[in-house]
């Protein structure tokens, strides 16, 4: 079921536009820095735009600063919101859940597809970036023959490009982990209506109202639990020692939404009653 799922989600069309499109926008900007060599200010603009220019090794790091607030979850909420709702809207979930496959079975399989389509997202947004920041940009003016030079993190210490390239993993773990509290909740959305578009609303919604209350000193004994709070963490992966506390803490709350959206997704889609 899962395989089938994961050869599914890899034959639609509009899964490989949402990653051509993710990719697009780190490498448009890229082009335009390059030609201009106008990048914004330290402080100023997404993270790392300002340092790229001088080291296309970091470019990476800027494309998902520069995809994460809008593009991704939106992508995420298309593809989750359509998980079972596009099965519904299709009249194909009546029929292929009279196949000998368990709802929880399916909801699974879904979950894993899911995660499929977030982590290459994740992962084609970095590799585009690097490619494109390093062809841009290149290896940084202390570049050696061969392998680079050193990167200079945000505490001022200076990191070797392997291990930029295992906080560069670490980054792409943290947000694929980040993003799939989105896609749980598109599942959960999607097992409430028929409509695909309803279901990424919902969960575009959820990210709306968790931006609108993350700066409000009235939600401050709910802000830490905001699936929106930990988002910007990764950035604590460049600095020299890592602030792992941040870290942990993002984890955790995006471990604790994916449990109660899937839980939920489960506990409703168990008892429907699915007539299309």
């Amino acid at each position: 079921m899962i395989r089938v799922e994961l050869a599914l989600m890899l034959r639609r069309r509009r899964v490989w536009l949402c990653w051509t499109l993710l990719c697009a926008l780190p490498a448009l900007v890229a082009v335009l820095l390059a030609t201009t060599r106008l990048a914004p200010a330290p402080g100023r603009g997404g993270a790392f735009l300002s340092a790229v220019v001088s080291n296309g090794q970091l470019f990476p790091a800027a494309a998902l600063a520069l995809v994460l607030p809008v593009f991704l979850p939106i992508t995420v909420a298309v593809v989750a919101g359509d998980a079972i709702a596009g099965e519904a809207s299709a009249g194909t979930l009546r029929y292929l859940l009279a196949r000998p496959v368990g709802r929880l079975r399916l909801l699974v399989a879904k979950l894993v597809s899911v995660t499929a389509f977030v982590l290459l997202a994740v992962l084609l947004v970095t590799v585009t970036g690097y490619l494109v920041g390093v062809a841009a940009f290149g290896f940084g003016p202390d570049a050696t023959l061969g392998g680079g030079g050193g990167i200079a993190s945000l505490s001022g210490a200076v990191l070797t490009p392997a291990q930029l390239l295992v906080r560069t993993a670490g980054t792409v773990a943290y947000l694929a982990l980040c993003m799939l509290t989105l896609g749980a909740l598109g599942l959960f959305f999607s097992t409430l209506t028929d409509s695909p578009l309803a279901a990424a609303l919902g969960v575009l919604a959820v990210v709306v109202t968790s931006a609108v209350l993350l700066p409000l000193d009235a939600a401050a004994a709910i802000r830490t639990f905001l699936p929106t709070t930990h988002w910007l963490a990764w950035i604590d992966l460049y600095r020299d020692p890592v602030l792992w506390p941040s870290i942990r803490r993002g984890a955790l709350v995006q471990l604790g939404w994916i449990s109660v959206a899937f839980g939920a997704a489960w506990a409703n889609f168990a008892t429907k009653d699915v007539t299309s």
